[in-house]
């Protein structure tokens, strides 16, 4: 899908999503559950509060609550929030709206990553790496796919190779989960990991 003319505005800025959400133009958005997080609630499934930023329409979320886990859905988009509420349906009280930079630190046993890094300005990935140390607990997990490429322009905001992930995480988490993803939709396709991150004590 060619992307539609909008008004210029900054990726940092809600009113960037609104105007995506509300013209239904949102190809970042799978409308299924992922594999690797299939697997992962399956085999390592998390012990305690689970976030999910920049949820979009929630369809991981519903996934996490109808499986049991204590998840809060974050999105600073109201158009977004707004597709989300019909999705989760009787779990609409996991969606929050608010900004994932703002508020005291939390602990989350599991902060799952989909399409929430790329889609920041590069100049606020260091702001979302600190953001990270503060909310997963020690011993916790940063989960989820991570979008690698070339090129400065975006969203998406392509990562330009490992070094540049590891820069931003490896003082706080312990990588020790890299696969290959076999199921991304067309836009993400063969540009996207699935990689594990433990929170150092």
């Amino acid at each position: 899908m060619a992307d539609p003319s909008f008004p210029r505005a900054d990726a940092d800025a809600p009113e960037f999503w609104d105007m995506r959400w509300r013209a239904g133009f949102t190809p970042w958005e799978a409308g299924r559950v992922p594999r690797h997080l299939r697997e992962l609630v399956a085999h390592r499934r998390p012990g305690g509060r689970v976030l999910v930023p920049g949820c979009g329409s929630g369809h991981d979320v519903r996934f996490l609550a109808e499986c049991g886990l204590q998840v809060e859905g974050l999105d600073f988009s109201e158009a977004a929030i707004a597709a989300a509420r019909p999705v989760l349906g009787p779990h609409e009280r996991c969606l929050r709206r608010g900004d994932f930079f703002a508020g005291a630190p939390g602990t989350y046993a599991l902060v799952y990553e989909r399409a929430f890094l790329c889609a920041l300005p590069r100049r606020r990935w260091p702001d979302w790496a600190a953001r990270m140390a503060d909310l997963v607990a020690p011993g916790g997990e940063l989960a989820g796919f991570f979008y690698f490429g070339e090129g400065e322009r975006g969203p998406p905001f392509a990562l330009h190779g490992a070094a540049e992930l590891d820069a931003l995480l490896a003082g706080t988490f312990e990588r020790f989960e890299d696969l290959d993803v076999d199921d991304s939709i067309p836009v993400f396709a063969g540009r996207e990991r699935w990689q594990a991150w433990r929170r150092r004590a």
